[in-house]
């Protein structure tokens, strides 16, 4: 038996998710049977679409279930196996329990190697997020030189790397964030030509129209709601909108309405396109190629928090609801 501490889904969420949501245990995992590894955790990601699984509507993802740890992207290490695709010491990334230790069958884990980049890299700049980006603005966004594209959560873990491949393919780029620092970071640091305040600023169209004055050519959206409202009215003939979160909407408990005018959907002949990264990845290889090789050249900058344990991921989880945290969101476990 191996004692773990583990974060179980103790309700499911009305609106807000709240501290009581979670609930923090001790359990005992059984040894390893024949196909399984027990695997330590280092580092858990932290993502806003973990909002949506926490309550029992229809998503592309199953609902966590009450009473179970939540999951989560995950680094860690292999201490015992009774696979034969894996060996004591093998560092992997998946899918693993908010848990010190998860009993796994090995499907969906990968090995990594633990020295090329720091381990909370392999979740942030070269995992899911930058993964989300790059297959966004490569293949739906697709910005031109010259074109003007917009990000929202410009300095999130996603956001900030769609702004610079963006900005890297010769576009002007605009962002916005929920912070002056952060805003401040993506012109400086990252790259972008300009970036706003959302929070600050009361007239979201009057801005964006300063901002963009030729209009928008492709918007990469992770925000949703009354941003992508503004956004969607100044979209310029044949934009593209790449739409992977909402994260604005994530807690409403009564649907928000869409865009006013859809009909501008025809006029303007927009493409509008929804996706989830894991249908993608046996691009995975194609991704990592080439943005690694953008980071190993110091042509692309992240930004990540770094929660020290287990224990305040449920407070870490709120805060990332907020937009308190500054680029990629991880715990470490261990």
């Amino acid at each position: 038996m191996t004692q773990v501490q583990q974060i179980v889904l103790a309700k499911r969420p009305v609106g807000d998710v709240t501290l009581d949501c979670f609930r923090e245990e001790s359990a005992n995992l059984a040894e390893p049977a024949d196909g399984q590894i027990l695997v330590r955790s280092r580092f858990l990601s932290l993502d806003p679409y973990m909002r949506p699984r926490m309550t029992e509507l229809r998503s592309y993802t199953p609902p966590f279930e009450l009473g179970k740890p939540l999951t989560g992207g995950s680094v860690g290490e292999v201490l015992e196996s009774r696979n034969p695709r894996f060996a004591k010491g093998d560092v992997v990334i998946g899918m693993l329990n908010w848990a010190t230790h998860t009993l796994h069958d090995g499907k969906g884990l990968r090995k990594i190697e633990p020295d090329t980049v720091p381990l909370p890299a392999h979740l942030g700049v070269l995992g899911m997020p930058s993964f989300t980006a790059w297959y966004g603005m490569k293949h739906i966004c697709k910005p031109k030189a010259g074109e003007t594209v917009f990000v929202s959560a410009a300095t999130g873990a996603v956001g900030q790397v769609a702004g610079q491949l963006a900005k890297l393919a010769g576009a002007r780029v605009v962002g916005c964030a929920g912070d002056d620092e952060k805003c401040l970071w993506a012109v400086r640091e990252a790259g972008y030509d300009a970036c706003f305040n959302h929070r600050t600023e009361r007239d979201l169209g009057a801005v964006l129209d300063k901002l963009c004055p030729q209009g928008i050519d492709a918007d990469f959206e992770n925000v949703g709601g009354k941003i992508f409202h503004a956004v969607f009215e100044r979209l310029n003939n044949f934009a593209r909108v790449a739409f992977c979160g909402a994260i604005a909407e994530y807690q409403d408990t009564q649907p928000m309405a869409g865009p006013p005018k859809m009909f501008t959907i025809i006029q303007r002949r927009l493409t509008i396109q929804g996706y989830v990264v894991s249908d993608h990845v046996a691009l995975m290889g194609d991704f990592v190629n080439e943005v690694g090789g953008l980071l190993k050249a110091g042509k692309l900058r992240a930004r990540e928090t770094v929660v020290d344990g287990l224990a305040k991921a449920p407070h870490a989880f709120l805060g990332l609801l907020r937009g308190e945290n500054f680029g990629k969101l991880v715990v470490k476990v261990a």
